[in-house]
């Protein structure tokens, strides 16, 4: 993960591989994705026997952000 400071920072850096717009998040993007249970409760006692849900509900967190095309695909 890199920090930018603004998107067209992001752009301007020398390793930015062009076609991965799409992965460039916001910090509040980032801040709701990684405040659901996928990654607060990774340390409950029961977090495998309840991954699925919560993956499914990262999963709506990425459609309420916008984070859908693409680059957000699982690879065949």
């Amino acid at each position: 993960m890199n920090l930018f400071r603004s998107e067209e920072h992001a752009r301007n850096w020398k390793s930015f591989v062009q076609g991965t717009d799409d992965g460039i998040l916001s910090l509040a993007d980032l801040r709701k994705l990684f405040s659901g249970p996928f990654f607060r409760r990774r340390m409950d006692k029961d977090y495998l026997s309840h991954m699925h849900e919560y993956a499914r509900e990262m999963v709506q967190g990425m459609k309420e952000i916008g984070k859908t095309g693409p680059f957000w695909k699982k690879p065949k």
